[in-house]
């Protein structure tokens, strides 16, 4: 297995690119290819041991930076190591890409370098959430931001195929994100959504709001790349909010609190792995012909890795097949 791996991509590259992409071929039977300054790859992997017939390096002599308008960067920039990764698998020589680098991007290279599968309008980038239950499978965090009802119906069945094939779930139900569970409730585009989904051949369970999402209510939530990605960026946002509340007041606690706080740590750090954004790795970008995945931006070592490994789950596991198995059938 052949993963490419943006080595300039992320706000921490190369440096956690090339870690990460270390650990990977450390753990996993896979050959980890950095695209990206040969220059400065060289430089990181001469400070480090690792296998050396596991990472090979492609020379990109360009970077699309975080805040670069995504489209018009890939038209210019045709040597960055965002455009030719998604190249790369188009040609056959990788098997699967993993990028950190500009999310729109990403999404643009791959989608006109590889093109969509068959029977998808639009593609979506998926998150898989830690919920109270098993984990949750929302689409789409940012992909297309202004999408037709018809393109949410086609979310819930990638999604339903990603989570029969990766999750292991084999019949996931499937739930619209929305301000209430009536079916009245929302914009003409949502309820029509909800009329398309309804009629669907998917186990379909209505209308979700936000907080039964985390409750675990379905294994897809669909919604569009606007709300998915205010979605995906509040949870963020509490969840760092409320790990440094917590870390505040104990430091201000009496020795009785800390003492009881060092006696429950054990499952602080069992709650702490669950909810770990680091342990998933990455969003598969859903709907293109090749197996894209898209870390975030403030990726760790941990996560790059774990990103490489979802990459090469999604090849192995032949979820595109799968994908559009099931758009033939609906």
């Amino acid at each position: 297995m052949r993963i490419g791996l943006d080595a300039m991509g992320g706000d921490k590259a190369p440096e956690v690119n090339v870690e990460g992409a270390i650990l990977a071929v450390e753990e996993y039977n896979y050959t980890v290819v950095l695209i990206g300054n040969e220059n400065i790859i060289k430089k990181e992997l001469s400070a480090r041991q690792y296998p050396k017939d596991k990472i090979e390096i492609v020379d990109a002599s360009q970077v699309i930076g975080m805040d670069e308008p995504a489209a018009l960067s890939v038209r210019k920039k045709r040597d960055s190591s965002i455009v030719i990764g998604a190249s790369m698998i188009k040609e056959k020589k990788i098997d699967a890409f993993v990028s950190a680098g500009n999310t729109g991007a990403v999404v643009c290279a791959a989608t006109l370098s590889l093109r969509l599968l068959p029977g998808v309008d639009r593609p979506g980038i998926a998150v898989i959430f830690p919920t109270l239950n098993k984990p949750c499978m929302v689409i789409d965090v940012g992909a297309n931001i202004d999408p037709k009802p018809l393109h949410l119906l086609q979310y819930g069945i990638m999604g339903d195929a990603y989570s029969k094939h990766i999750l292991k779930k084999p019949n996931p139900t499937v739930g619209l994100l929305n301000i209430g569970e009536e079916s009245s409730k929302g914009t003409d585009f949502i309820r029509e959504a909800h009329i398309m989904l309804n009629e669907s051949e998917l186990n379909f369970v209505g209308n979700i709001e936000p907080k039964e999402v985390y409750r675990g209510k379905a294994d897809v939530v669909v919604c569009d790349g606007f709300v998915g990605n205010v979605f995906l960026k509040v949870t963020e946002g509490f969840s760092e909010a409320a790990s440094l509340l917590l870390k505040r007041e104990l430091k201000q606690s009496s020795f009785i609190t800390k003492f009881g706080a060092f006696l429950t740590l054990p499952a602080f750090k069992k709650i702490k792995k669950k909810i770990d954004a680091s342990e998933y790795g990455g969003a598969p970008l859903m709907g293109v012909d090749g197996s894209v995945i898209i870390a975030h931006g403030s990726s760790n070592a941990k996560a790059i890795k774990n990103a490489v490994r979802a990459a090469a789950e999604s090849v192995s596991q032949k979820v595109n097949l799968h994908v559009v198995e099931e758009l033939q059938n609906f």
